[in-house]
């Protein structure tokens, strides 16, 4: 029997992140950086910082949550996103500000090749908006488009595409072990980049997926909480969520880091900490 996805969980849910703001009496308030609906995170390939991929851009947020961006004042919707090696790749929506030839109303796929400075146009640009993207080791790009189901496949940097199987996936991550799906029947695994895919046994029901760099997965699962997979592939229910999460990566061998109703969470084996709070 198919275990669909709650509404409430595949529903998109606003979230505003702030940092502090300074109140001045001779001078107008500067406005803080802002961060709306949160669609990504990922570690920022030269350090430690993270990189928010939201509504309103991409945002960097340090390891004690300072916030800052959009990097380069790019203001566009952030609906996909992911990186491989050191280019970022997005998809979404452009912002009032955004490039004409990044392609409108959706962006199809764009790439960063200097961290989110600059954007040029890869391919599908006006026609197509990913709300999941990922890449793969091998630097495969998978994507699921929000006007369809059929996965598409990239192996040459987002320049052509193909289809895969049709697959209701709400996220997709793709490791040396396989690409996964966490999917309306439960999480699914392709070993032919996507063609077909198989249950995997014993799996919770998940909506959100990572992998760490060992192969093994965590994700947030639909009753509410934190899983992650042992070496011996046997899943681990750990603590739970406040709400339905928006974003969630796996960062190192015992770090994640996710957006609830709390904010910008990060999780260690030692201690959860709100690296920046819903306001």
């Amino acid at each position: 029997m198919n275990r669909l996805l709650p509404l409430t969980v595949l529903a998109a849910l606003a979230l505003v992140v702030t940092g502090c703001t300074s109140t001045q009496t001779t001078e107008p308030d500067i406005a803080a950086p802002r961060i709306e609906h949160v669609h990504g995170i990922a570690e920022d390939p030269r350090g430690s910082d993270l990189l928010v991929a939201t509504h309103n851009g991409i945002f960097t947020v340090t390891p004690t949550g300072d916030v800052s961006g959009p990097i380069g004042d790019n203001t566009f919707d952030a609906m996909g996103f992911t990186i491989s090696g050191d280019t970022l790749f997005a998809s979404g929506h452009p912002g009032p500000d955004t490039a004409a030839e990044l392609g409108a109303p959706n962006l199809g796929i764009i790439q960063s090749d200097d961290y989110g400075l600059t954007w040029s146009a890869v391919a599908l640009n006006g026609s197509t908006d990913f709300h999941v993207l990922t890449a793969g080791p091998d630097g495969t790009l998978y994507g699921i488009a929000s006007s369809d189901v059929d996965l598409l496949i990239s192996t040459d940097g987002g320049h052509n595409w193909t289809t895969g199987a049709s697959i209701a996936a709400a996220d997709l991550v793709a490791t040396d072990n396989g690409l996964y799906a966490a999917a309306e029947e439960g999480l699914l695994r392709s070993d032919d980049q996507g063609v077909t895919f198989t249950p995997v046994d014993g799996a919770p029901l998940l909506y959100a997926l990572d992998a760490r760099p060992d192969g093994t997965l965590a994700g947030v699962g639909t009753d509410g909480a934190f899983w992650q997979q042992g070496a011996d592939q046997t899943w681990q229910r750990l603590e739970t969520v406040d709400g339905a999460v928006q974003a969630f990566a796996a960062i190192g061998d015992g770090r994640v880091v996710l957006v609830d109703d709390r904010g910008i969470v990060e999780i260690t084996p030692d201690d959860t900490t709100v690296l920046s709070p819903a306001r």
